[in-house]
């Protein structure tokens, strides 16, 4: 089962919140994918929040990009920013992603992101969204939703 952001954040506004503001903080994020042999491959990678969708935008024929069309599961940390503190937690986001093709899709991304072209274009299908952080420098908080069910928080000292 997967769904959109947009169904997501309906379905829990307070954690969508938190991971839009937490992709918000830096331009760069790092994104998994599976290479042809199954391997992991990382890469760095900038992403939008725009129609009630999560979008990766990538140059045309790189790497990510081969790999998506090929297997589509994709996952996505956030970037945890400078030093330690990483305010706000720790942020990634699995599922996977759909190649957009058609001229108006892509056309409303252009207007208002006005990338370099040409580009793929990929709009997400969430499986998980999973957000940990410190409490009160007591507990380590991992707070994991997936379609269908609510957020559901682990607490562990």
């Amino acid at each position: 089962m997967a769904t959109n952001w947009a169904a997501f954040a309906a379905a829990e506004p307070g954690l969508a919140a938190t991971v839009e503001e937490r992709f918000g903080a830096f331009t760069h994020h790092v994104l998994a994918t599976l290479r042809k042999d199954g391997s992991p491959r990382t890469c760095g990678l900038e992403v939008r929040f725009l129609d009630g969708e999560l979008w990766f935008g990538m140059m045309p024929g790189s790497m990510k990009a081969l790999d998506l069309r090929r297997d589509a599961r994709f996952a996505l940390q956030a970037n945890p920013g400078p030093g330690t503190g990483m305010g706000g937690g720790d942020v990634r986001v699995g599922g996977r992603a759909v190649e957009a093709t058609d001229p108006q899709t892509k056309g409303a991304y252009v207007k208002e992101v006005e990338p370099p072209e040409p580009f793929h274009l990929f709009r997400t299908e969430l499986t998980e969204v999973v957000r940990t952080h410190v409490e009160d420098d007591t507990y380590l908080v991992t707070e994991v939703w997936r379609p269908g069910a609510p957020v559901r928080t682990l607490r562990r000292r």
